[in-house]
């Protein structure tokens, strides 16, 4: 079974969503706020999440505003890596899958991770992908959630969990404080939060 983590920056709020363009719910009017609290330090660290090898697991726009920079990014650790990196995409168009390699996840999002976890491969990231968070830890897909909880309150933008999503219980696994105000805490799944008898 292929391990899978679920890395994202997410802020004091729960926001998870980094974008200068409109989204379905008007525009965001952020940007990259977490800009300001990435350091060298920091970037070392989110490469140890990553590790040497890895697959990722996006959804489309991800895939589509990924594919739009790394490519033309400059070389780097993390670069490389993703370039190298397949591409498991959820999408409705996987003709247009056209930064490789890569493969679409199939019709049924949920099937598709199952059928991907049972292959042989390296570990899974799941990162930037709001759409897949919430119904990969629902079916009890992902083995790690690690937030990289940035010092700033929101207000607004896609969370890490969608509305309305089950309840869930985690375990703490490790907490470690950036100089930079970055806390990056590793969470255990463990399950549905059952609901208190008054």
């Amino acid at each position: 079974m292929r391990f899978l983590r679920i890395i994202e920056h997410v802020s004091l709020d729960g926001v998870i969503e980094i974008s200068t363009g409109d989204s379905a719910a008007g525009p965001f009017p952020y940007g990259d706020w977490t800009a300001a609290y990435r350091t060298p330090e920091g970037l070392l660290r989110v490469l140890d999440l990553y590790g040497e090898e890895f697959d990722v697991v996006l959804g489309r726009r991800t895939y589509d505003l990924w594919a739009a920079y790394w490519p033309n990014a400059p070389a780097s650790p993390m670069s490389i890596r993703l370039m190298r990196a397949t591409k498991h995409v959820a999408t409705h168009r996987p003709d247009s899958l056209h930064w490789g390699p890569a493969r679409s996840l199939g019709e049924d999002l949920l099937a598709g991770i199952s059928v991907l976890r049972a292959t042989a491969g390296p570990p899974l990231i799941c990162a930037g992908s709001a759409s897949l968070t919430s119904p990969l830890l629902q079916r009890g897909h992902v083995d790690e959630l690690v937030q990289l909880v940035n010092p700033v309150y929101l207000g607004t933008g896609k969370r890490l969990m969608e509305a309305g999503a089950p309840a869930q219980r985690f375990r703490l696994l490790s907490s470690e404080a950036l100089p930079s105000g970055i806390l990056i805490n590793r969470y255990l799944p463990q399950g549905a939060l059952q609901a208190r008898e008054t």
